[in-house]
């Protein structure tokens, strides 16, 4: 898991069940949620959910954060993970 985070550029965003497929781990988007909880040191602003939509409670960090790389952020989503 730590190296598909690590090798997300700036602009790039996968979803949660992105990170644990590419991972090597199917159905394993709660445990990425998870990692990302516990683990700081990891670009966790560019793991949304599968229909784009920011991390509840942190949207407005996560939304400046990806709009500072060049991400269209709009209510609350990525607007091109619709």
């Amino acid at each position: 898991m730590e190296l598909v985070l690590v090798g997300l550029a700036p602009g790039e965003v996968l979803s949660y069940g992105e990170v644990a497929e590419e991972a090597g781990f199917p159905g394993g988007a709660r445990a990425v949620g998870q990692f990302l909880k516990r683990n700081s040191g990891f670009a966790w602003w560019r793991v949304v959910t599968a229909a784009g939509r920011l991390t509840p409670g942190n949207e407005l960090t996560q939304a400046s954060l990806l709009r500072a790389e060049g991400v269209a952020v709009q209510d609350g989503y990525v607007v091109d993970m619709r």
